[in-house]
């Protein structure tokens, strides 16, 4: 059950694990959400972007509310995307959601048509009604095409059953704007979504963040938030290196969005996940694969090859 007080800390965007067949790797889901809840994290979300959403089938996203809020069993909030083209598909994914036992759902704008802010305002107002369960919002404009400007965002403030944002703009003027409106919502709850940005949001006072490389190395995610919201700024400075160094294994890949690739390649080196992705999405090459491998071994995570 959400708590009414803001949502803190780390909440990895789940990969979703595969197998060839397009069935659930249901093994893999397992230890992947021991591994990610044993180092310390606040919530998971699935079903969005890193967990490839767009490219699954209605029937297999149900499979994998069902299977995580199972294999979570409430250690941590469960947080559910429904964003789609069809309005009446997310609701269904959100009562789908709610009857598993889901925490909240998150809501993009939805995608392909472009729409202007009254139209995203009202499409959201619109979804909100027929949701069951707490929405955040994810602004996610390099997806999506449209974002949630600062004077929409204040007037979905006003509805209740909205409890927060995921802001992954990369836009830090943005998210210092809409820290702003803070002071209207004490209990709502701003996430930062680009990993090399959280620390200083955190600073600035965002409730922490939803990072890919955190299905990879959770503790080092929750160890830097943690930094960051006690202003430890020297342990902040020596987490954030770690982190920028981790994500370095986002630029070897065969894809343009070439990180979720790459965070299921180095989950598969560390034992924790096949490398399989659904098209059109392609895998890292072999050389690619050394290069991720070599990443992972200097920040002590796997041996290096010899």
């Amino acid at each position: 059950m959400m708590s009414t007080a803001p949502l803190t800390g780390v909440i990895p965007p789940l990969v979703t694990p595969l197998n060839p067949d397009d069935s659930l790797d249901t093994a893999s889901i397992e230890a992947l959400l021991n591994h990610v809840i044993d180092g310390g994290v606040s919530g998971v979300f699935i079903l969005g972007s890193t967990g490839e959403f767009s490219s699954l089938s209605y029937s297999l996203r149900k499979r994998l509310i069902d299977r995580v809020c199972r294999e979570v069993d409430e250690r941590v909030p469960v947080l559910v995307g429904i964003s789609d083209t069809s309005m009446y598909e997310s609701f269904r994914m959100a009562q789908y959601a709610a009857d598993s036992g889901a925490d909240a759902v998150v809501l993009t704008a939805p995608y392909y048509f472009p729409l202007n802010q009254e139209e995203l305002y009202e499409y959201t107002v619109n979804m909100v009604e027929q949701i069951p369960l707490p929405v955040f919002l994810y602004n996610m404009p390099k997806m999506t095409q449209c974002h949630f400007d600062v004077e929409t965002t204040r007037r979905l403030m006003q509805i209740d059953k909205i409890i927060g944002m995921k802001e992954s703009s990369g836009n830090m003027l943005h998210f210092h704007q809409l820290k702003q409106l803070q002071a209207e919502r004490k209990d709502w709850t701003l996430l930062v979504g680009p990993e090399e940005l959280m620390p200083e949001a955190v600073l600035f006072g965002a409730h922490g963040g939803v990072h890919g490389g955190s299905n990879i190395h959770p503790k080092l995610y929750v160890d830097l938030y943690e930094a960051a919201a006690c202003g430890n700024l020297p342990l902040v400075r020596k987490l954030h290196q770690q982190v920028l160094q981790l994500a370095q294994i986002y630029q070897y890949g065969r894809s343009k969005v070439s990180g979720i690739p790459a965070i299921k390649t180095a989950l598969s080196q560390l034992g924790l996940c096949q490398s399989h992705v659904l098209p059109p999405l392609l895998e890292p090459n072999e050389a690619q694969q050394e290069e991720i491998k070599m990443v992972l071994s200097e920040a002590g995570l796997v041996t290096a090859s010899v």
